[in-house]
């Protein structure tokens, strides 16, 4: 296996010599002992996290060298894409102590600055033997970690208490990280950062593009979007739109699956249901489709959160599978009507201030899943009052950026090592 994905996979080759410390020339020369303040964002909904806070670091301090760190392809990818302001993009060590010794040496960074919940053991502890301070950006732990993380307590406290302090998105996150260690008096609460990530901000011109390049005429309605489905969720997504074009023949469907190689899997289903859906990576190749399509497998990195902006319904995957739930906040940063299943204990907060307001749904099965698409594409004052409640609860709750990097200052004011 390991020889078939240094064959196959791209740039798997070079995350494995950037994992045991191995850095390419121009990138070590670029951020090795310049007192770098590090970031480390482990994948895509941690890169959307980390966004705004190097945007927003990076206008307020031009002169700081900034590194983000990535555990996976995807993540790294989606860095590259997404975040304009770093010195340098590196996949994080492997979590043993010779090759993080031997990364932090080499770049003997000023601070680390750990994005959502990244607990790595002998990073911190090897961090905190070189006086490194570290801090957590935008934490977040679900119920289901913090349920693990209790039975090892006497293990996570040690390592948490080499952590300066944790800025937790919310109320209920702050409860989890005191609940396996840390110390009450380093947990603040910040808000979460996504809620200020400029995905929302997709002109006119974008959208119009967008649909050109689907294939989708302009005014096409309603268009449903299924975003970061798991296995079993794709057929009631292909029931609820086959009724959902049985009302409006013009429909168009886009489905993002959290794992893109099941495209093809996911095309099947689909045309065993009369639903004829086309792969977005053709498209980007400049495949020509000749023959007509319900709609699109966007099978590609990074487009989910502005293809958002072109539909008029939208499911987040991993709630009626029990995953629990992805980033409701992408849809809702758009002003979209949200569908959930009843699986979003990864969200708990945010989804039960987006329903309170009446601007997310969450539906217990499959039935009732396909009649609530209905019902909303057919109710226009219910469809509105979603989308406005979406914006408001987005705009209220912007700001949490400067607030994590406030608390990153008063650390390096403290330290004296803010430039």
């Amino acid at each position: 296996m390991l020889v078939y994905r240094l064959v196959r996979e791209e740039g798997f080759f070079q995350r494995i010599k950037q994992s045991i410390g191995w850095l390419p020339e121009d990138l070590k020369h670029k951020i090795s002992d310049r007192n770098a303040i590090w970031i480390h964002a482990a994948s895509v909904g941690e890169i959307v996290a980390a966004s705004p806070i190097v945007r927003e670091m990076r206008q307020e301090h031009p002169d700081e060298i900034i590194i983000v760190s990535v555990v996976t392809a995807t993540g790294f990818r989606m860095a590259h894409q997404i975040i304009d302001g770093a010195d340098g993009i590196l996949y994080f060590p492997l979590d043993l102590p010779y090759f993080t010794n031997r990364i932090l040496s080499i770049i003997n960074p000023k601070v680390i600055v750990l994005v959502e919940t990244e607990i790595w053991p002998n990073f911190l502890r090897i961090a905190e033997s070189k006086e490194i301070p570290v801090m957590m950006m935008n934490g977040r732990i679900s119920n289901r970690s913090a349920s693990r993380y209790r039975l090892i307590t006497f293990f996570t406290r040690h390592v948490l208490s080499s952590i300066r302090i944790f800025c937790m998105q919310s109320r209920i996150d702050a409860q989890y990280i005191i609940s396996i260690g840390a110390d009450p008096n380093k947990v603040i609460v910040t808000g979460n950062t996504k809620y200020d990530q400029t995905y929302g901000k997709v002109t006119e011109e974008e959208k119009c593009r967008l649909l050109k390049e689907l294939g989708f005429a302009a005014g096409t309605y309603p268009i449903m979007i299924a975003g970061s489905t798991h296995k079993g969720e794709n057929v009631p997504v292909y029931k609820a739109f086959a009724k959902v074009k049985g009302k409006f023949p013009q429909a168009r469907l886009i489905i993002a699956p959290r794992y893109t190689y099941q495209a093809d899997l996911i095309i099947n289903e689909g045309t065993t249901l009369g639903i004829t859906m086309v792969k977005r990576s053709d498209m980007a190749v400049g495949k020509t489709v000749t023959e007509p399509y319900d709609g699109v497998i966007l099978d590609t990195i990074g487009e989910l959160g502005r293809v958002y902006s072109i539909g008029d319904l939208i499911f987040v995957g991993g709630s009626l599978a029990r995953i629990g739930g992805h980033n409701i906040l992408e849809p809702a940063a758009h002003g979209k009507p949200i569908v959930v299943g009843p699986n979003m204990f990864n969200f708990v907060e945010i989804f039960e201030l987006l329903s309170s307001r009446g601007a997310c749904v969450m539906v217990r099965n499959e039935d009732e899943f396909i009649q609530t698409c209905l019902d909303i594409l057919l109710d226009p004052e219910r469809a509105a009052h979603m989308r406005a409640s979406c914006l408001e609860i987005v705009h209220e709750n912007q700001g949490a950026t400067k607030r994590n990097l406030d608390e990153l200052k008063r650390l390096l004011d403290t330290l004296q090592l803010w430039r």
